[in-house]
């Protein structure tokens, strides 16, 4: 991740802003608010802003004026009620900012999430950076046989370097197209330059873009239990690694909630749910016997099996 000066001023002068407030703040997320978090080969996650904390779910739960006098043990075991029995609109209460950095196909797969508020930088407007995403040998997996979306095994060898030459060749020298249409790297006064919103459509899906992205705590979670879970795009999936981190900082207890009883939990079908009783009887039940389809059967006891 490469920051020019100019981004590292503006980052130490935002921390070190201080100003008096009667808001609820959290010590362990102001400790990393503005900093930006290194993912990928060029990306980051920072955040920017954010409103509420664990106490501002209890309260829209209870819809009281103050903290009021409960104990700890006893918020936290509020929260893990309303996670529990998914009563979503208490953690909708607070609010989050993120300023991300993330290739071009990422933001693509990460914009079908429509419940944030998103602005991207402009390549209408400004010139995008000459950089790129690269995966990491070890990312570089063959496409999988029996998952349309998914990864097979890692490529190797001559085929692993071929493919890396080819990601890194066609973006440069697509990035150095788009500069000549632009014309204004050289600035030759006897061509015209195509216009920017023209221009960007030579780049690559690799080149990195920005945003800032703004959502509440529940829809927060129901992203990270999308994108956090180990069957995500890895691309992705680290982002949300970065972001769940940071979410931890913030609203301790709801994230613990969150892990223990989304991230961390499965759901049964009513189905499945016989089944188990039927096997908790002490019945022996096989595929053909369950009324379950070959890859619901599959899936369950791949669950059953972990």
């Amino acid at each position: 991740m490469n920051l020019t000066e100019f981004d590292q001023a503006e980052i130490a002068a935002a921390r070190d802003q201080n100003a008096p407030t009667r808001r609820a703040t959290v010590p362990a997320l102001e400790a990393l608010l503005f900093t930006p978090v290194p993912v990928l080969d060029h990306g980051f996650v920072r955040v920017i802003d954010y409103m509420g904390d664990d106490a501002a779910v209890v309260q829209a739960a209870r819809v009281s004026y103050g903290r009021g006098t409960r104990k700890v043990s006893e918020d936290e075991g509020l929260i893990r009620y309303l996670m529990r029995h998914r009563h979503s609109t208490p953690f909708e209460m607070c609010e989050i900012k993120f300023h991300v950095k993330l290739p071009i196909f990422v933001a693509r797969q990460w914009i079908r999430h429509r419940t944030a508020n998103v602005n991207e930088y402009s390549a209408r407007y400004s010139v995008m950076d000459r950089e790129f995403y690269i995966p990491a040998p070890e990312h570089l997996a063959a496409q999988s046989a029996s998952n349309r979306q998914g990864r097979g095994d890692v490529l190797e060898g001559d085929e692993a370097a071929a493919v890396l030459a080819l990601l890194r060749e066609d973006a440069d020298r697509n990035y150095s197209h788009y500069e000549y249409m632009l014309n204004e790297a050289e600035a030759d006064p006897d061509r015209r330059g195509l216009a920017r919103e023209l221009a960007r459509m030579n780049l690559t899906l690799n080149a990195y873009t920005q945003w800032y992205w703004k959502t509440d705590l529940h829809n927060l979670f129901h992203f990270l239990s999308l994108r956090a879970d180990s069957h995500a795009q890895y691309e992705i999936r680290v982002y949300a690694d970065a972001m769940l981190a940071m979410t931890r900082a913030w609203v301790p207890a709801s994230c613990r909630a969150f892990e223990e009883y989304r991230l961390g939990a499965v759901s049964f079908s009513a189905t499945m749910l016989a089944i188990l009783r039927r096997m908790l009887a002490g019945e022996a039940v096989d595929q053909a016997s369950s009324g379950l389809s070959k890859r619901e059967w599959g899936e369950m006891m791949s669950v059953l099996h972990r």
